[in-house]
């Protein structure tokens, strides 16, 4: 299974997409949100800069592995940043199989996880859309960044867009960027010649 999506170029840079000196500023903004968002959420104490600790030289180094990572993936990661300002918002796509452990964790998330409402997506049917302007402070109090979860769950893989945001007042701007991407997710087989492509779900009548 690969995942696809239809960003547009003139607002979004694809991470995944970019190799060596080329998109290097925006697979580094990008793997350093999301390495601060993943602190904030284990606690980890941020630098005198506002940044994670070990963020600065992390991102630099998953930024030149990025690409060769992707390609492992077989393209089950999708990344994009924000053309005009890489550091303000990073979009991640990603499918994953449903094991029973990813349900069990799902499971156990945290109550404000559950606050959310219906995203419809032509090609993955209904799914959920969770929006956190403001998440609750972490183990250490500091506030995790604003973020929004889109996931359809198709009974063998749970599809995810996760939207991270650098500032609390624009997020608000950006968000609906956001959901025309998560619109045009889709997931597409390794097919045979002959075979068709990404199917179009029709909602039931």
């Amino acid at each position: 299974m690969r995942l696809l999506a239809d960003a547009d170029p003139a607002r979004w840079i694809p991470v995944t997409g970019s190799l060596g000196l080329r998109g290097r500023r925006h697979r580094k903004a990008a793997i350093r949100m999301l390495l601060g968002q993943a602190g904030a959420a284990v606690g980890a104490p941020p630098t005198a800069s506002g940044t994670r600790s070990g963020s600065g030289f992390g991102a630099w180094a998953l930024s030149q592995a990025a690409p060769f990572l992707m390609r492992k993936a077989d393209g089950r990661v999708l990344v994009w940043t924000w053309k005009a300002e890489p550091e303000l918002i990073v979009a991640m796509a990603s499918a994953q199989e449903l094991t029973p452990q990813l349900r069990t964790a799902r499971a156990m998330m945290p109550m404000e996880y559950d606050d959310t409402e219906e995203f419809r997506n032509p090609y993955l049917g209904a799914g959920e859309k969770l929006v956190v302007p403001l998440p609750q402070p972490g183990p250490t109090g500091q506030s995790a960044p604003p973020f929004a979860t889109y996931t359809w769950d198709t009974g063998t893989h749970l599809i995810t867009l996760q939207a991270v945001c650098a500032d609390r007042e624009r997020f608000g701007t950006v968000i609906s960027a956001v959901d025309e991407i998560a619109r045009t997710l889709r997931t597409a087989d390794d097919l045979a010649v002959g075979e068709a492509g990404p199917v179009l779900r029709l909602p039931p009548a």
